[in-house]
């Protein structure tokens, strides 16, 4: 901003420039001889006219005449040397130096738009506070108002439009269109980021969000391919299984909503804020579910299924010892127990997939060591049951912070390759 103040004062001192200097050294010029040159244009002109009147016979003693004007142009000729002209004096000057002044910077204030100028500059100069306060992280915790909000888009546009390679500017532009409901700018900057970074799991997130609010055809199918890379990748990413929940229960894939939010519940835990809401969106999506079920469930009585369940029972408890696994879970000694946390036990296949098949989580005041047995009541998605692997890998890892997300520093143990419907122990001994 100061260097545009200096360059407007240069350019009001060149006009003042133009203006002063011809006032102040006028151009010289000879009186002398201007005078004789118009005294000879005079007499030029009038002897053409005694020759005319001659002609004509209307002058008789044209010598005498003639000799007249010559010695009247003897008698008028300038004597004393050359003059400058008068020159003016700077006081003279001060007022049409005020009104250049005046006029320059008075037109810039009513047509140049100084005070967005200004607003402009001083978004830019906020960017990394009001970066900060988007994210939550000043000590005030101020909520940002919509005047903040539109001075960040500013100030985010104008450093992106100097460095348009920055895909984490990309990503926040977009998610500020998000939060202001402009989904053509949000999908714009979201796209933006992919194409700079496309194997970030935020910015995948971010651009599959983006598709699922525009509405497009074909977007959602893209959103959701976006989405499981990122489960690939990362099994615990309760965003990315709150975006599928949310999609399969728009295309009324009720039992699929119903997994992914009670995988959420899994991984969150019991005591976080987020559990009401999930149970309300299973309910409400368990209601579809059974509206769209009650033909099949009139048709099968209570009575008849009371009566085919005690038939089956036998039958059943044996093959449910076929359809579970037993784990043994036991601590190495020098595994040091934090004072808070959970015991997350989960069951994979046996190629070692991150993304697990079933888990339970167990309180940390549980003693060691522990037998547990997990059934398809454990399994994470109704889809996939434990009971559809026939070889599997057990693991137990003690959870310090309270967030599946999070893993450094917590103890686990992985066991060998298990049959379905075996046992086996694992021995929590190592440290991520």
């Amino acid at each position: 901003m100061t260097l545009f103040w200096i360059i407007t004062a240069v350019l009001v001192l060149i006009a003042m420039a133009f203006f002063a200097i011809p006032m102040l050294y006028g151009k010289e010029y000879d009186d002398v001889v201007s005078r004789d040159e118009l005294n000879k244009a005079f007499f030029k002109d009038r002897i053409h006219e005694l020759e005319n009147e001659s002609e004509e016979g209307l002058v008789e003693n044209r010598q005498e005449l003639v000799s007249e004007l010559q010695q009247s142009l003897l008698d008028d000729l300038p004597q004393g040397e050359a003059k400058k002209s008068v020159h003016v004096s700077p006081a003279m000057l001060l007022p049409g130096i005020i009104l250049i002044v005046g006029i320059c910077y008075g037109m810039y204030a009513s047509v140049g738009g100084i005070k967005k100028v200004e607003d402009w500059h001083d978004a830019v100069n906020r960017l990394p506070e009001l970066s900060k306060r988007l994210l939550g992280d000043n000590a005030a915790n101020e909520p940002l108002s919509d005047q903040d909000m539109a001075d960040l888009t500013l100030a985010l546009r104008t450093k992106l439009h100097d460095d348009g390679d920055d895909p984490m500017g990309w990503l926040l532009l977009g998610r500020i269109a998000m939060s202001n409901r402009d989904g053509e700018t949000a999908e714009m900057a979201m796209k933006r980021a992919y194409d700079l970074n496309p194997m970030d799991s935020d910015i995948q997130l971010g651009y599959a969000q983006s598709l699922m609010l525009s509405g497009k055809p074909g977007a959602s199918d893209t959103a959701r391919q976006l989405l499981r890379t990122v489960i690939k990748h990362d099994h615990t990413n309760t965003q990315a299984l709150s975006l599928l929940a949310f999609d399969a229960f728009e295309q009324n894939q009720f039992k699929q909503a119903i997994a992914y939010w009670t995988m959420m519940k899994k991984l969150i835990g019991p005591n976080d804020s987020r559990v009401p809401m999930l149970d309300r969106s299973i309910e409400r999506a368990q209601s579809r579910l059974d509206a769209d079920n009650k033909a099949m469930a009139i048709v099968n009585g209570a009575e008849a299924a009371g009566a085919v369940k005690a038939d089956a029972a036998p039958k059943a408890d044996a093959e449910q010892a076929k359809q579970q696994v037993t784990a043994t879970i036991s601590l190495a000694p020098d595994v040091v127990m934090p004072k808070q946390g959970d015991i997350i036990i989960s069951v994979h296949s046996a190629d070692g997939a991150p993304m697990p098949i079933a888990a339970v989580k167990l309180p940390l005041t549980t003693k060691f060591p522990l037998t547990i047995t997990l059934t398809d009541k454990d399994s994470m998605m109704p889809q996939r049951k434990l009971s559809s692997l026939s070889e599997m890998l057990i693991r137990a890892r003690i959870d310090s912070d309270g967030n599946v997300m999070t893993k450094q520093g917590d103890w686990y143990g992985e066991s060998q390759k298990v049959m379905l419907g075996g046992d086996t122990k694992v021995l929590i001994n190592k440290q991520y």
